[in-house]
């Protein structure tokens, strides 16, 4: 070996073992233990189980009842916060999310070319469950509390009469729209 590949080496060799030397010291310095008990902890609410939480709230007012008052033009209006991730023309497209023509009494999970997630296809029951006016009043209150772990990335529409009038919006992208519920019927449990 040459001389200045000598140099080289010895000063990379050095160069380790300074950065190796300071590293142990500052540790043994500085080092602290972890306590004993946390100064706070961080709680994170987790989406209650499907059933449950703000989607059962959704019952408090029966859908029948709700939907008897509602108005499908101002649905139109709740609707445009859903048009970024769906639409709603007969033979629309697949956005983020499934076309969503003739929406009401279809079954859950089974619009064509749309990939849905584990957690829908299982609340569906293999396409046997259907969008009646109870699983959409639940499902748009709180979509993550209604079904846990879907794809579906919305907080959901909290006020009562505004969920009536985007139901009463999706019930009119139809050419055969389904019978409006009973508006004398009790609400539904929230369940699946």
């Amino acid at each position: 070996m040459n001389a200045y590949t000598n140099m080289a080496v010895g000063a990379l060799l050095s160069t380790v073992f300074v950065m190796m030397s300071v590293s142990i010291a500052s540790e043994g310095l500085f080092h602290s233990e972890a306590p004993e008990k946390p100064g706070f902890a961080i709680v994170a609410e987790e989406a209650p189980a499907s059933g449950t939480g703000e989607a059962a709230a959704a019952a408090a007012v029966p859908i029948g009842k709700l939907m008897a008052t509602a108005d499908a033009a101002a649905g139109a209006t709740v609707f445009k916060k859903c048009q970024s991730c769906h639409s709603g023309e007969k033979g629309g497209p697949n956005k983020v999310g499934p076309d969503l023509w003739d929406l009401v009494n279809r079954p859950m999970a089974t619009h064509e070319g749309f990939s849905y997630s584990a957690a829908m296809k299982d609340f569906s029951k293999g396409g046997t469950v259907v969008w009646d006016y109870e699983h959409l009043n639940h499902f748009l209150a709180a979509p993550k509390a209604y079904i846990a772990g879907t794809a579906m990335g919305f907080a959901g529409v909290k006020k009562d009469d505004e969920r009536a009038n985007l139901i009463a919006y999706l019930r009119s992208l139809s050419d055969n729209p389904a019978p409006l519920p009973d508006p004398n019927a009790e609400a539904a449990p929230a369940t699946n």
